[in-house]
């Protein structure tokens, strides 16, 4: 229940012992929820003489906003970009183990796979509200087909393609449909992809710049036709040249659309960025950095031979590698994780993060003020940041 006379006759329950954000500092107040909605306790006491129905002791911990995950392949042995005649019980399942991880909406993310997979898992993953039964679905980010052989990474080649004559149409065939998609990845290199990226984004689908050998004029062409995202920074795109800094450079465009803000992701596992790179890339443009894990499949599983896609991938301690090569096969780290070394990485205090987060995840609404979804995990206390419950 979110509104209404529904919402009125929801139980009022009060946190206590708890830190919150606000303005920018963590704050040692109780939060009242009812409905999902954040109350502010002196109307509900003074005008509808109510006090809370349900006190639960958050042991100190921080109540931060959820975490949003815009690129996971899969976890716990759910490979999103296998089909099958049941995909929906996968994407439920991932959803569920997620929010122990703080993460409280995503989106299910299919890596390049055949035509017939794109046809007949797309539409069994609608857009779906999160709650206790697991995080919410925001939709799909399909990362592939159209993207660089140079630079395709875990990507297979053989299912690689280029935009034909007629380019959005040719968008429409391979995928099936967009009704559920959010994000598109795609190299803005590729001919006829700025005709892509104009038709994507009139329909509201978000165009991110990624797997690509573009140079920086290309790139900057792209956020002018619409683009607004980065697929994972630093990895699977040219390196940073002083001369031409590449997809890179538009964290410092100064030929972007006037009112136009980039973003992009950066997988925080330890991993794929090493920490110099993640403090140059924040302090260029912290306001437009997203945390994603690229989690795949193996998330959760541990050490062994696991999928992703038409792919097969080899697990050893803390990375992931496309079977028999040397080629990084996306993250096994959970986003709590990816947070934790972000925040060591950087040297942030919590607050600061999460003021960034409130910020840019609901359009500078998410302020933990009263009127304001709560939509939040608690965040345990014992070292700074670390795991965090429901």
């Amino acid at each position: 229940m979110r509104g209404g006379q529904g919402a009125a006759r929801a139980p009022v329950i009060q946190f206590t012992n708890c830190r919150i954000l606000r303005g920018g500092a963590l704050l040692r107040e109780d939060l009242w929820v009812r409905g999902g909605r954040i109350l502010d306790p002196e109307k509900l006491f003074f005008e509808e003489r109510r006090v809370a129905d349900e006190q639960r002791d958050c042991g100190g911990c921080i109540l931060a906003p959820g975490f949003i995950d815009v690129q996971i392949n899969g976890g716990f042995g759910v490979d999103f970009s296998q089909a099958s005649e049941d995909v929906g019980s996968g994407v439920a399942l991932v959803a569920r183990r997620i929010l122990s991880h703080g993460v409280t909406s995503f989106c299910p993310t299919l890596v390049t796979s055949p035509l017939e997979v794109y046809h007949k898992v797309l539409p069994q993953i609608p857009v779906k509200s999160g709650g206790p039964h697991g995080a919410g679905v925001l939709g799909v980010h399909l990362e592939g087909p159209f993207i660089s052989r140079e630079k395709r990474g875990a990507h297979p080649e053989a299912h690689l393609r280029s935009f034909e004559a007629d380019a959005f149409q040719d968008v429409l065939a391979t995928y099936g449909g967009l009704d559920n998609v959010r994000i598109v990845t795609l190299a803005p290199e590729l001919g006829h992809s700025q005709e892509v990226i104009r038709a994507l984004t009139a329909l509201g689908i978000c165009v991110s710049l990624g797997h690509s050998v573009a140079d920086l004029g290309t790139a900057e062409e792209a956020v002018q036709s619409g683009a607004t995202f980065i697929t994972h920074l630093f990895n699977a795109m040219l390196p940073f040249h002083h001369r031409d800094p590449g997809i890179v450079g538009l964290l410092t465009s100064d030929r972007l659309p006037a009112g136009r803000r980039i973003f992009y992701g950066m997988i925080a596992d330890g991993i794929h960025t090493n920490p110099a790179a993640l403090r140059i890339a924040h302090r260029a443009h912290p306001k437009g950095l997203v945390l994603v894990t690229d989690a795949v499949p193996a998330l959760g599983l541990g050490n062994g031979r696991h999928t992703l896609g038409q792919q097969e991938v080899e697990v050893d301690g803390l990375t992931a590698y496309v079977a028999g090569t040397n080629t990084l096969s996306g993250s096994i780290a959970p986003m709590d994780t990816c947070v934790r070394h972000f925040l060591q990485a950087t040297g942030m205090w919590p607050g600061s993060r999460l003021q960034e987060v409130a910020s840019a995840g609901e359009g500078g609404a998410n302020q933990q003020g009263a009127g304001t979804q709560s939509d939040w995990p608690w965040s345990h206390s014992t070292q700074g940041w670390g795991p965090v419950r429901l």
